[in-house]
């Protein structure tokens, strides 16, 4: 009796039964394991996933602003990236999506979103030879001034008094404002919306930036127009007194 054959024979077939397994079907390849939520690292897969349906596809903008706008991320540096990624902004419709402040993704993920904005986005001669506004106010603005440097500046798209016009809709109105907090009404002043349209500080009057303290005025005037109710209809007479404000 050939014993060597007794001994190899099941082991061979027991190889042969093992591979058979590995390519039937329904079997999981390699490649179909899913990754963990935390594990993705991934920047378009994370972007998509969490800032695409308010930013637009590739950060071209949508609801909210673009993310990538050279503009925007030449004057938001990654300390605000990171922050409102991590924590949000209150009272507005952009949320946390830190684990540490309720919201679903880990840190790394955040940085990963950070450097990825900025990487793929960002274009660090976009402003040269130019003087942005600050990314905040360093001081309040006038709403009294701020209301002559709207019609200077916004007037001819926006209309007298923001109520819209021919290029552009309202921006006073009570639903709009009640979005936007004070800082995300500068950032739009500063940078404009250019996937809408609408120029940045430089280009509304061309050869005339507006100024530092202007950006500021308009900021005030347009945070005066918020309603205290927003999306409620209201007389003539009650707007006209103030009393919805």
């Amino acid at each position: 009796m050939n014993f060597r054959a007794l001994i190899l024979g099941p082991a061979a077939l027991s190889a042969l039964a093992l591979c058979a397994c590995a390519g039937a079907p329904g079997r999981p390849r390699p490649g179909d394991t899913p990754i963990v939520p935390n594990d993705l690292a991934d920047f378009s897969s994370l972007y998509a996933q969490n800032c695409s349906g308010c930013h637009g596809a590739e950060g071209k903008g949508g609801a909210a602003i673009a993310l990538g706008d050279p503009v925007y991320l030449a004057i938001a540096d990654d300390a605000t990236l990171r922050r409102v990624a991590t924590s949000g902004i209150r009272g507005t419709s952009m949320p946390a999506f830190a684990q540490s402040a309720g919201g679903a993704l880990p840190a790394k993920q955040i940085e990963i979103l950070v450097s990825g904005i900025r990487e793929h986005w960002a274009k660090p001669d976009v402003l040269r030879g130019a003087n942005p506004p600050p990314y905040a106010a360093s001081e309040p603005g006038d709403a009294s001034r701020g209301s002559a440097a709207y019609a200077i500046y916004c007037s001819s798209c926006h209309g007298a008094g923001g109520r819209g016009g021919e290029k552009a809709k309202s921006i006073v109105d009570g639903s709009f404002l009640a979005l936007l907090n004070d800082l995300e009404l500068r950032t739009i002043v500063i940078v404009g919306r250019p996937e809408l349209g609408a120029p940045d500080w430089r280009n509304n009057i061309p050869g005339k930036p507006m100024s530092a303290q202007e950006v500021s005025d308009v900021v005030a005037w347009l945070a005066s127009q918020r309603v205290k109710f927003p999306g409620q209809p209201y007389s003539a007479t009650a707007q006209s007194t103030g009393e919805t404000r």
